[in-house]
């Protein structure tokens, strides 16, 4: 009998792991309040709030790894600090009693010099805001007793990612025949990684102990910008380039000084107006993967998206 995997939460990143798991045959427990996610016959999904001690422990008996793939309820630092930190210590805690190595998608905001081609080692030093908040959940995990990975992504794109810059803000309009309209340059050299490539990673991370207690970087394609991703995203679809508009910066920070949840994107919008390229090779060589080529990426998003119209 295989080891039980545990997924907590279920969007883009949760129901990705959770179906492919169950699509290798590994029976999975799927956690998340609300009781969503993928239906499949060897996913159980239940309602839990992992953050109670006593709702997650008898919910991961028998498990080998927990995939812990939750995030904020909002888009906002002290939303972060409020409810990640002690759900990470949470899951650790019940993780640790069962043996299971517990496995997290993570983020490039920690990293402390994006300006550099950011690699696993990368100093990820980052303060203040959101960044500042990965940083000590890094720090944390480093020092748990509980074996760990985080498996870092750029920004997303692929089935089932909605709120992202190439989600729903780029693939419908281009659908549509409508302008696209991107925050910052069109043109910037910037790294996107296809959610299945990260789950496929932090699955091969749970089975590869020379991993555990490391960063690691899902396997992500050569850098693309926001104007090329449209691109294959149309080329994908059949359809000529979309026309590409912008919002530039200026825009955004004057929108933070009345916005709050503006001002949350204000402290990021350095991704987006600079360089923000990732490699992934040492991880790739390490898990023995490779980035699914654009093409097939991009018309596996295409065909998620209409699907849902």
């Amino acid at each position: 009998m295989n080891a039980i995997k545990v997924v907590t939460g279920a969007g883009p990143v949760g129901w990705s792991v959770a179906s492919a798991l169950a699509a290798a045959g590994q029976n999975v427990r799927l956690l998340t309040r609300s009781g969503s996610g993928p239906d499949h016959p060897l996913i159980d999904r239940r309602r839990v709030d992992v953050g109670d001690p006593a709702q997650l422990r008898p919910a991961i008996e028998g498990a080998d790894a927990v995939f812990h793939c939750i995030h904020g309820s909002k888009y906002r630092a002290e939303t972060w600090l409020q409810e990640l930190p002690g759900a990470e210590q949470v899951v650790l805690a019940a993780a640790g009693e069962m043996g299971a190595v517990v496995v997290f998608p993570e983020s490039l905001y920690s990293y402390s010099a994006p300006e550099n081609l950011m690699k696993e080692t990368s100093p990820r030093e980052a303060t203040g805001g959101k960044r500042g908040v990965r940083t000590q959940l890094l720090a944390a995990r480093d020092a748990s007793v509980t074996p760990t990975v985080s498996v870092v992504a750029s920004d997303f794109f692929g089935p089932q990612v909605r709120n992202a810059y190439a989600g729903e803000r780029m693939v419908p309009p281009i659908l549509a025949g409508k302008t696209v309209r991107v925050l910052g340059s069109a043109d910037m050299p910037h790294s996107f990684t296809y959610v299945p490539d990260l789950a496929a990673a932090m699955i091969a991370a749970s089975t590869t102990a020379s991993a555990w207690n490391t960063v690691l970087h899902a396997p992500t394609g050569p850098v693309l910008s926001q104007r090329a991703l449209a691109a294959a995203f149309a080329s994908a679809a059949d359809l000529p380039d979309p026309k590409i508009g912008t919002v530039p910066g200026w825009v955004i920070e004057t929108a933070g000084l009345f916005s709050k949840d503006m001002q949350e994107l204000t402290e990021t919008a350095y991704q987006l107006r600079e360089p923000f390229v990732m490699d992934s090779a040492a991880s790739e060589e390490l898990l023995h993967l490779a980035p699914t080529a654009l093409d097939i990426a991009a018309k596996e998003t295409v065909n998620w998206w209409r699907d849902q119209a």
